[in-house]
């Protein structure tokens, strides 16, 4: 089959470089621009977000419009969406025509309408056949061949298996799933809890208060799944309980990072600036939160999330706010 990994950044790359170590694919990444795109070519390194990681010699490297790589698009052939979920619409868009398997990256709610991928996906592109590659993964790792288990999710048993078919070998292990909404919801949740939990180390409230957070957080996250129609048993597999423990307390996490900058007294402003990339659950807090009351769904700890970034509670504000809760079942 052909690769065309759309996106050029840290995890379109690191899965580009992982697909062209399996000699039976071509692969193609596709930047933004032609600049970066030269830069890429030149250099064989994607120094900005993979520094010193080598770019293997079969990787093809393009740029421009999207038309040139459709026009020879065949049935068996895979498209990876690579883009911030900010980008998923037009990406789509684009791709609404061609004949290959789709399969996006992003994590998280878009802002303004509230949808998971799919539902992006079913709404402006719905005879695409089409799923998401999510699971607990940093690309730094996944990059230098770490070993790395990861989820194909879609409703499409082609698309499941193309996914598996490009990803699976070595290092990288990909495992197949139906449940596209708790895949998606999980990729999504962790996000903002990781800020929680930078939060709790960032205030150095010790392991015991991680691990509370981490397993009330995993309790957010299957309600709001379970409501939205996912199967409950996805939350404790990698996309779910997996992601969750990575991204929260993996110190690789953007994340994570930004909770630990909160406690240390920056604005959001100078957190989110200081990473210098993308943090998902910045910008996805809201819309789960809103996502969650519309369902009548009980999330405290995104709640909380939610007052520190807008600016209502400060760090230790937010922390008292979640102690302060009454007693409750644990399965509440």
């Amino acid at each position: 089959m052909q690769i065309t990994v759309i996106g050029a950044g840290a995890w379109g790359t690191a899965l580009a470089i992982a697909a062209s170590r399996q000699s039976a694919h071509r692969v193609v990444l596709h930047a933004r621009d032609a600049a970066q795109a030269q830069a890429l070519q030149q250099q064989r390194r994607n120094e900005r977000y993979l520094p010193g990681i080598e770019l293997p010699a079969t990787l093809a490297i393009t740029s421009g419009p999207l038309d040139v790589l459709l026009q020879s698009a065949r049935a068996e052939d895979l498209f990876i969406i690579a883009t911030p979920m900010a980008g998923l619409r037009s990406t789509l868009l684009a791709l609404q025509g061609v004949p290959a398997s789709v399969a996006w990256l992003c994590k998280g709610f878009e802002a303004g309408t509230g949808l998971m991928p799919h539902e992006v996906q079913a709404q402006v592109a719905p005879q695409l056949r089409a799923g998401a590659l999510n699971g607990p993964s940093f690309a730094q790792e996944v990059a230098r061949t770490q070993p790395t288990a990861l989820v194909a999710a879609s409703p499409h048993a082609s698309v499941r298996e193309a996914l598996v078919k490009a990803f699976h070998g070595g290092a990288l292990r990909v495992y197949a799933n139906e449940d596209i909404v708790g895949v998606e919801v999980g990729g999504a949740v962790k996000n903002v809890l990781a800020i929680a939990t930078g939060l709790c180390d960032g205030l150095d409230l010790g392991l015991n208060a991680r691990a509370a957070l981490i397993t009330r957080g995993l309790a957010e996250m299957t309600r709001l799944g379970v409501a939205l129609g996912a199967k409950p048993e996805t939350f404790m597999g990698l996309s779910g309980l997996g992601d969750l423990v990575l991204t929260a307390t993996g110190d690789l996490s953007r994340n994570r990072k930004v909770g630990l900058l909160l406690a240390q007294g920056m604005s959001l402003q100078q957190a989110v600036t200081s990473l210098g990339h993308v943090a998902e659950g910045v910008y996805s807090a809201r819309t789960v939160w809103q996502r969650a009351q519309s369902l009548g769904v009980d999330m405290p700890i995104t709640e909380a999330v939610v007052a520190l970034l807008d600016g209502r509670l400060q760090a230790r504000e937010a922390v008292q706010v979640l102690m302060g809760r009454g007693p409750r079942g644990e399965a509440v």
